[in-house]
């Protein structure tokens, strides 16, 4: 009758060291993902910061248009008048 209960001893035991082991190396898997989400957010941040002070630099750079952004082949021409349909504007 010992030997039953040391024998059921000896199992239990051996079934809360595997755990207590696959437990130590989840935590470990999951401090090593995390630290590779927080490799990624930093490089994430870095090229972001420097994406944005490109575009900053190359707003500056870029001379202003005059004329509000709109630019004429031909200076001294005057625009058209806006028709919405020639064949409303015959009537009247």
């Amino acid at each position: 009758m010992a030997d039953k209960s040391d024998d059921a001893k000896a199992r239990a035991e051996a079934r809360f060291n595997r755990e207590l082991q696959r437990s130590r190396q989840d935590d470990a898997l999951k401090a090593e993902i995390a630290a590779q989400a927080r490799t990624v957010d930093k490089k994430t941040e870095r090229l972001r910061a420097l994406r944005l002070a490109k575009e900053a630099d190359e707003t500056a750079a870029k001379p202003a248009k005059p004329d509000g952004g709109h630019t004429r082949k031909d200076k001294g021409k005057p625009t058209p008048p806006l028709v919405a349909n020639p064949d409303e504007v015959k009537g009247g």
